[in-house]
């Protein structure tokens, strides 16, 4: 049994915090730049650069790339060959947090509750999502999401009977909603299967998968591929101002469901679709 003493956990958030905070990811930027290469319309294109040029800066001068440096998603993927000294794993992720937060002066945007709204002051807590897997590892996916775009995202109970354009159909009126209000281009995260939470929890999750990286499930690869060329054909654009680039991706995760269920849910993340991640 290989033991991890909690307070390196409560580094590395606080450390992938900052990274996730400052430095656009990787993919993000490279389909950015691709988009700019194939985008007509002037204006879209100059919206584009400008995206890019933001992220630059923020790299270099180590600020936020947004004003809203979101709540904070930690996704924990722990092997069962781990055990963890030193104090409560709760407790040291959210201590993660606040002193990224502190040290990064980033915006504080959590409330204690939804109706008495009293900033906490610290960021925290996060939503910390945990799965026991084999080995002797611990995953940290840290992802800051702002709420512009949270806020668009859906969920719909489908009937086992609907069919995929039904729920294509679904995705894309959850984009035509969101409109500029999402900061387009988005990246869409959408579960499939499992229960009502699960399938939401499964569209967050699928953000972490890199932007063009089709799913390994062939039927599933394909609606990804399709929704995304029905989506870019609306016309949205960046920033809503017009353009062939409304999506940069559309990553699916798709699960078991019960016989009579089909719950699909769709969450939109902006042109800043921010996380990092690191194993110990």
């Amino acid at each position: 049994m290989r033991e991890i003493n909690v307070s390196k956990i409560k580094d590395a958030v606080a450390e992938l915090c900052l990274k996730a905070n400052f430095e656009l990811r990787r993919d993000v930027l490279k389909s950015l730049k691709t988009a700019v290469a194939k985008e007509k319309n002037p204006r879209a294109k100059n919206i584009l650069k400008a995206i890019i040029d933001n992220a630059r800066l923020a790299r270099t001068k180590r600020i936020a790339i947004c004003q809203d440096t979101g709540m904070v998603i930690v996704h924990l993927e722990i092997g069962q060959n781990v055990a963890l000294r030193g104090g409560a794993l709760k407790g040291a992720v959210n201590a993660g947090v606040a002193e990224a937060y502190r040290k990064g002066y980033l915006r504080k945007s959590i409330v204690s509750g939804a109706l008495f709204r009293e900033n906490t002051k610290t960021n925290t807590p996060a939503v910390i999502y945990v799965d026991i897997v084999d080995g002797n590892n611990v995953k940290i996916s840290v992802s800051p999401k702002g709420f512009g775009s949270e806020n668009k995202s859906a969920i719909k109970m489908f009937k086992p009977t609907d069919s995929a354009d039904e729920i294509k159909e679904f995705v894309i009126d959850v984009v035509k909603k969101a409109g500029p209000d999402a900061c387009p281009p988005m990246v869409l995260g959408i579960g499939m299967g499992g229960t009502f939470e699960r399938c939401a929890y499964l569209a967050k999750k699928a953000l972490l998968r890199p932007v063009g990286k089709r799913s390994r499930q062939r039927h599933i690869a394909r609606l990804e591929t399709e929704l995304e060329r029905a989506i870019n054909s609306l016309g949205i654009g960046p920033m809503g101002l017009g353009g062939k680039t409304t999506v940069l991706g559309v990553n699916v995760l798709e699960e078991p469901t019960h016989i009579a269920g089909l719950p699909v849910a769709v969450n939109v993340s902006c042109h800043a679709t921010r996380s990092a991640e690191k194993t110990l």
